[in-house]
């Protein structure tokens, strides 16, 4: 999926250089900015208009349910 610094979350796991890192926490830093920090300790600023490529675990039995 496609994400940007308003739908990043926690546990994404994104592609930055060909090289996987999952969000372990972020902090805004300004101006639609997103710091954030991943779980091998590497941080990465992501700016209001930068798009990444993640993959976000979903747990099927968490949802809108049909009536």
């Amino acid at each position: 999926m496609e994400i940007d610094a308003t739908t990043v979350a926690v546990g994404d796991q994104v592609m930055i250089g060909g090289q996987g890192f999952t969000v372990h926490d972020m902090t805004a830093a300004g101006s639609g900015r997103k710091r954030l920090l991943f779980t091998t300790g590497e941080t990465f600023t992501m700016q209001r208009t930068t798009v990444l490529w993640a993959a976000r675990r979903v747990d099927p039995r968490v949802g809108s349910r049909r009536r």
